[in-house]
């Protein structure tokens, strides 16, 4: 499969690279990463990473901006995305041929070819092992700038390697990536720094969540706090994992309004949550999904779920 991918790589000259909307540090780590390891290799190809940014990822870098013409004969690969209603931009599909290259379940098999291992810790796990086929099959390279982006994406979807999801490969490949010169602090510092006023949101986590006696907890992030504290949606997405350290809890929720939907952020130690955010417009791994409700009324019976699954859970 590998190879199948490098050939069609190859084949054209240029290569357009979408990602899941909402990014996070994997969606960005795998995209740019996948982009900086074809222009090492490919330098003549025109190679574009694209999607709405996201400020809270500058760290990184930012999107390309692409006209429709370019996607006439084009190859599009998607990363980090299961299914294409989560895709970002909906060009996705106007190019000559597509690819999916994914660590989530398959629920969806989109693409004209399809990678997908969910037992890989990261999609940008994976875009180092393409490299390794590339190195033995067409003596591909990898620059610092594409060894920055994987390793980034590695620690985002690991969690500083803390997540269950962390193996000796994937530990092998960090201890690869490591070798390269670029600054980890700095990534480090992007990743989990935080202003002022979002610590003091994290305050209000910590003194506000509510838990039952199965471990099941959650906290309501409503639109009007998050002005009161000067936070925005995609900053919330830091202080999704607070709630991990409060002994007892076995799963959380993290429910954050947007003008038109409240987002659900499903989190787990032990009960699997994904299929739970299926059921609401979701999806993700079996201990980190995330879904969609229209009404404070319908996040109460997410909630109602996740303490029914928590109580089952064994």
């Amino acid at each position: 499969m590998k190879r199948q991918i490098i050939d069609k790589i190859e084949q054209y000259d240029t290569i357009i690279i979408h990602r899941h909307i909402r990014p996070d540090p994997d969606a960005y780590g795998s995209q740019f990463g996948l982009k900086a390891l074809i222009q090492d290799n490919y330098p003549d190809k025109k190679v574009y990473a694209v999607g709405t940014h996201d400020e809270c990822l500058s760290y990184l870098g930012c999107p390309d901006t692409v006209s429709d013409e370019e996607y006439k004969g084009a190859l599009v690969i998607v990363t980090d995305t299961a299914n294409t209603g989560r895709i970002d931009d909906d060009r996705y599909s106007r190019g000559d041929f597509l690819i999916k290259i994914d660590h989530h379940p398959n629920d969806d098999a989109y693409g004209d070819l399809l990678w997908v291992n969910t037992g890989s810790s990261s999609c940008s796990e994976m875009i180092y092992e393409l490299y390794e086929e590339g190195r033995e099959y067409k003596n591909w390279k990898l620059s610092e700038n594409g060894a920055k982006f994987l390793f980034a994406g590695i620690v985002g979807d690991t969690g500083r390697f803390l997540y269950p999801s962390t193996t000796t490969r994937t530990f092998e490949i960090a201890g690869q990536l490591i070798n390269y010169p670029f600054d980890r602090n700095a990534i480090f510092n992007g990743m989990y720094e935080m202003d002022s006023n979002l610590l003091k949101l994290q305050g209000y986590v910590y003194q506000n969540f509510v838990m039952d006696e199965n471990g099941a907890a959650y906290i309501k992030l409503p639109k009007e706090l998050l002005e009161e504290f000067g936070v925005t949606v995609s900053e919330t997405s830091s202080l999704v994992g607070s709630l991990s350290n409060i002994k007892g809890v076995r799963a959380w929720i993290m429910f954050v309004e947007e003008p038109n939907e409240i987002r659900v952020r499903l989190r787990s130690k032990g009960p699997v949550v994904n299929q739970l955010a299926k059921k609401y417009n979701g999806g993700g791994h079996p201990l980190a999904a995330g879904a969609t409700v229209h009404s404070w009324e319908e996040a109460e019976q997410v909630i109602a779920d996740l303490q029914q699954l928590c109580k089952e859970y064994r």
